[in-house]
C-alpha cells in the first residue's frame, strides 16, 4: 500500500526534519525570543555605553584596550555571548526534554529517522536560534555607532562559531543526563559564571592573574572574543593566534558533535 512517505528522503534529509520541527516548535516563543534578543544587547549596551564605559575610560583612557573604546572592546565578548546563550538554550531543554520530560525523541527514532541525524537537527536548530540573536545584536551595535559596518560584519560568523562550539560540548552533556536536579545550577555557577567573568569579557586575558587565566584558554567564548576583536578592530592578533583560535573551535565542534550523535545513538537504542 502506498502511504505517501518517501522514506528515502526521510532517511537522507532526517537532520533537516528535525531541525525544520524544531523551528516550528520556537516560533510559538517568537515574541519572547524577539523580546530577549533586543532586550538583553540594549541593556548592556547602555548600561555600558553610558554607564561602566564612561567611568572605565575617564579613569585609564584606552590604554588597557589597545586604543580601542571600552564599549567596542566589549562588544565582540557580547556577541561572542549571546550566541553562547541562545545555543546553550536550544540544545539543553530540547535534549533534556526529547530523552527525559516528553522522551519525543524515542518517538522520532521510531519513523526512519536515526539518532545521530536527531543530534544533528537540534544542534542545526540551535545554530539558526543563535544566527538570529546575533544578527540583532550586530545591527544595534551599528545604530549605537559602536562598530563601523564593513569587515565587522565577520563578528557575526565568529560569534556563531564560538556558541557552535559551546553548544556541541554542552548537546553531549545534556544527552548524558539521566537526572537533572542539580545539572542547571552546576552548569551556571561553575561553567557559565566563570566563563564569562574570566575569558577576557571586559578586560584583556593577560591582565588577569596567571592562575585564573587558564579558564580563559578552555574557554570557547575567550577564542571567539580574541577573533571578533581581530575581525573587528585589527587588534594585532598573530597568524599564529588566529591559526589557534579557529582550530580550537572547530575541534570542539567536530568533537561535540561526534560524542553527540554516538551518544544519542546509544540511548535511543535502549
Amino acid at each position: 500500500m502506498n502511504t505517501g512517505i518517501n522514506v528515502p528522503q526521510i532517511q537522507r534529509f532526517g537532520a533537516l526534519y528535525i531541525a525544520s520541527a524544531r523551528l516550528k516548535s520556537m516560533s510559538k516563543w517568537k515574541a519572547i525570543i524577539a523580546a530577549v534578543d533586543i532586550g538583553n544587547p540594549l541593556f548592556y549596551l547602555i548600561a555600558v555605553g553610558v554607564g561602566i564605559g564612561v567611568l572605565v575610560e575617564q579613569g585609564s583612557g584606552t590604554s588597557g584596550t589597545s586604543g580601542i573604546k571600552y564599549i567596542a572592546f566589549i562588544a565582540p565578548a557580547l556577541l561572542a555571548n549571546s550566541a553562547i546563550a541562545a545555543v546553550m538554550d536550544e540544545t539543553i531543554f530540547p535534549t533534556i526534554e526529547g530523552f527525559k520530560w516528553r522522551k519525543l525523541f524515542f518517538a522520532q527514532n521510531a519513523t526512519p529517522i536515526t539518532g545521530p541525524q536527531i543530534a544533528l537537527g537540534v544542534y542545526l536548530s540551535a545554530l539558526c536560534r543563535a544566527i538570529f540573536s546575533v544578527s540583532i545584536y550586530y545591527v544595534l551595535l551599528l545604530a549605537f555607532n559602536v562598530v563601523n559596518f564593513g569587515l565587522s560584519i565577520l563578528l557575526i560568523p565568529v560569534a556563531v562559531l564560538g556558541g557552535g562550539a559551546f553548544g556541541a560540548i554542552v548537546l553531549f552533556a545534556a544527552a548524558k543526563i539521566e537526572k537533572d536536579d542539580q545539572f542547571f545550577s552546576i552548569l551556571g555557577r561553575l561553567v557559565i559564571m566563570p566563563m564569562f567573568l574570566f575569558s577576557g569579557t571586559f578586560f584583556p586575558l593577560s591582565s588577569m592573574p596567571i592562575y585564573l587565566q587558564p579558564i580563559g584558554w578552555i574557554s570557547p567564548l575567550w577564542h571567539a572574543t580574541e577573533l571578533g576583536r581581530e575581525a573587528a578592530f585589527d587588534y594585532g592578533t598573530s597568524t599564529l593566534m588566529v591559526t589557534v583560535h579557529l582550530t580550537y573551535l572547530s575541534v570542539l565542534v567536530i568533537l561535540g558533535l561526534f560524542l553527540s550523535m554516538r551518544q544519542f545513538e546509544r540511548r535511543l537504542a535502549k
